[in-house]
């Protein structure tokens, strides 16, 4: 992301803070909880617990150029949470350490999970195809079969579906608009099957997979995607304040920390977003405590069963494959790291572990490019994590 200067909406909301709210202007980083970076803190930390200094740094100065909050939870060998940023740029009013927020695309272990479970029930057969299951949806083009185990690793060979804007630029003026889930693979159907690549034979992530896998859940059970997540994912972990919209609603209901991004030079509110066109691909609204939750409850084979939950981590053998059903590997430090970034403009999401959950990270940055190279992002605010 290019440098850009701070614009008068910022340097204004970052004099009120300091002016108007304690400790706000150090660290504007103000760690929501006091004590999370504090000098006694960063002492205490142990050699075999995160690296609390590290991300008492990533927090520091917030809101910048990059973001204007951050909410972030470590677990495993110690534990460790840190909030910092505004809730709101306009007013200065602080980070909520509880807020929901759009997961973007983390929603895909969601789907993930109902699909691998369908399977442990014997409803689906993850070499059954697409074919199969929703007869008439693709066209006579694609004459090979398309099996649900390629759709959960992203080796279908579907083209990217329909979309309101290929970048946030782009989307912005589109924002309140529909683009139903059948839209959008209606339009990858017309394209035909990759030209270049057979299915199973190459790794090309993407919604489009994930559509579909939302609607084959839908036609399997004679039931909303939502409500399916709802009552198999969300009710069962005690995900209280995990959602999806209702239809079109652009609306983040419940305690948020509102989402910018620069457009044509200027940070804008993009908060209010229609997101139901990334359905079971990334509409999920949620909280870094529900996504750890879920994180820890799946990784301990509470949400999908063996042998199905190899699934997920399971990258096929195919050059250049990084990711099973959903969740992509990391090494990072000498650690394998199994996790899923998400990103809706203005928040940024990251869910990871080791396997054997002994170090995991939760983060929910308001990104100011959240849909742009999130690398950066994620070497701030995640990586330190994994540093011991």
């Amino acid at each position: 992301m290019p440098v850009r200067p701070l614009p008068a909406l910022l340097t204004s909301a970052l004099a009120l803070t300091l002016t108007a709210l304690p400790l706000a202007g150090t660290a504007s980083a103000r760690p929501a909880s006091s004590s999370s970076c504090s000098a006694q803190a960063i002492a205490a930390a142990t050699q075999d617990g995160p690296d609390v200094k590290a991300l008492c740094a990533a927090l520091e100065g917030l809101p910048d150029q990059d973001a204007t909050a951050a909410l972030i939870r470590v677990g495993g060998k110690g534990s460790w949470q840190g909030a910092a940023g505004v809730r709101d740029m306009r007013t200065g009013a602080p980070v909520l350490e509880n807020a929901r927020f759009r997961a973007g695309s983390t929603t895909k272990i969601v789907t993930a999970a109902i699909v691998l479970q369908l399977a442990a029930e014997k409803r689906i057969s993850l070499d059954g195809t697409v074919q199969e299951y929703l007869p008439g949806l693709l066209s006579e083009k694609f004459q090979q079969p398309i099996t649900v185990r390629q759709l959960l690793n992203f080796t279908s060979g579907l083209q990217p579906g329909a979309s309101l804007g290929e970048d946030v630029d782009d989307g912005y003026e589109h924002r309140f608009e529909t683009l139903t889930p059948e839209e959008v693979v209606a339009a990858s159907v017309a394209k035909g099957p990759d030209p270049d690549h057979a299915p199973g034979k190459h790794q090309r992530y993407g919604n489009i997979h994930y559509t579909v896998l939302g609607m084959l859940i839908e036609k399997v059970t004679g039931d909303s995607y939502a409500h399916q997540a709802a009552v198999r994912i969300f009710r069962p972990l005690g995900m209280r304040h995990t959602s999806f919209p209702s239809g079109p609603d652009p609306r983040i209901h419940g305690p948020h920390n509102r989402g910018y991004d620069w457009i044509d030079g200027k940070l804008v509110d993009v908060t209010e977003w229609n997101m139901s066109d990334r359905f079971a691909a990334g509409d999920m609204i949620s909280t870094t405590a529900d996504l750890e939750r879920l994180l820890f409850a799946l990784f301990r084979g509470r949400v999908v069963p063996e042998p199905q939950l190899k699934e997920m981590f399971t990258v096929p053998d195919i050059e250049g494959a990084t990711m099973g059903a959903a969740l992509e590997r990391y090494e990072l430090n000498g650690k394998v790291i199994w996790g899923k970034t998400g990103a809706r403009p203005g928040y940024h999401t990251v869910v990871a572990a080791t396997r054997d959950l002994s170090r995991t990270v939760v983060y929910s940055v308001n990104s100011t490019d959240a849909k742009g190279d999130g690398l950066a992002i994620v070497q701030r605010f995640a990586f330190p994590a994994f540093n011991r």
